[in-house]
């Protein structure tokens, strides 16, 4: 009976294949899961290789020019500088070709060299550094995008202007402006007490009275009908150019976008073909001198740019 008992309770144990199936599986799944992000890995490594080196790139720059004190650049700086600043993906940015001639006369300028600015744009940064033992201004027809980037970058020193021209009108404006060529919008003086309708005259005070050495027009930005264009930028450039008590007597004048309609004729009216030393399709470099202040021309062929300005 005994054996009948233990042959009755005797228990046979299989093991399924299932088991071991399952191990597999779980190996596979670890496999694949591994591969799945080495793969992924290896595609975001390619993908911020070039980002990661230009941010590197450029945060040892900025500590190289911070670390320089009231030495000059070197010239790897800014040729550097001048590498990246070009290689931007951002749409609006200056190409070399535009930055080299701008920044050839920064390095050449006496120190303290004084720089102005009409705009902020992806260059301001650039501008800044490049004229790293001088002073760099800027002026933004934003004063909300002013007060906000000067907030980002302490550094920098921004001032709002009001413009109160309409591209729309360009043509009128300065019909007007040459009509008053002997009183408000003569082509020397003291634009903080000008009346005349393309003189900036809300900047503060110590604007006026600075020699600038380099002024370089690149807004205010737009080219709608209601937009007010750069008349009044380069009237003014033109004005404080022609206007200097000291320093320098000859003041670079760089025009950005310089093939467009306003441009073009600003250009030539406020800063005149006999100053222009060096032109392309997008950048004008004028060298203005400083005028007695009982000049009421703006350019030796004045009568005959009248002429051929109204005949078109």
């Amino acid at each position: 009976m005994k054996n009948n008992n233990n042959s009755s309770n005797t228990k046979l144990i299989l093991l399924h294949p299932y088991i071991q199936k399952q191990g597999s599986s779980n190996r596979l799944w670890l496999l694949v899961f591994i591969s799945f992000f080495t793969l992924a890995f290896l595609v975001t490594l390619i993908y911020t290789r070039e980002s990661t080196t230009t941010t590197n790139a450029t945060v040892a720059i900025s500590a190289t020019v911070s670390g320089l004190g009231n030495t000059q650049l070197p010239t790897t700086v800014i040729n550097t500088l001048l590498h990246y600043s070009s290689k931007s993906n951002d749409s609006l940015h200056m190409s070399y070709s535009e930055l080299k001639p701008i920044s050839d006369v920064l390095r050449k300028c006496s120190s303290p060299c004084n720089f102005l600015v009409f705009g902020l744009t992806h260059e301001t940064l650039l501008w800044k550094s490049l004229n790293h033992k001088g002073r760099t201004v800027f002026i933004e027809e934003n004063r909300y995008y002013a007060a906000y980037f000067e907030e980002l970058h302490p550094e920098i020193d921004v001032f709002d202007a009001q413009y109160a021209t309409k591209r729309s009108e360009f043509k009128e404006i300065i019909t007007s402006v040459k009509e008053q060529v002997r009183n408000e919008c003569r082509p020397v003086q003291n634009l903080l007490f000008s009346e005349c309708k393309l003189g900036l005259n809300d900047l503060p005070n110590h604007v006026y009275e600075v020699d600038w050495d380099v002024i370089l027009v690149d807004g205010p930005h737009g080219d709608w009908p209601e937009a007010p264009s750069r008349m009044s930028s380069i009237f003014t450039a033109g004005v404080l150019a022609r206007s200097k008590k000291g320093g320098n007597g000859k003041t670079h004048v760089f025009l950005h976008d310089f093939g467009g309609e306003v441009e073009k004729l600003c250009g030539k009216e406020f800063l005149c073909k006999e100053n222009l030393v060096e032109a392309s399709e997008t950048l004008g470099h004028y060298v203005l001198e400083r005028m007695d202040e009982n000049s009421f021309q703006y350019c030796k062929n004045q009568t005959l740019s009248t002429a051929s300005s109204s005949s078109s």
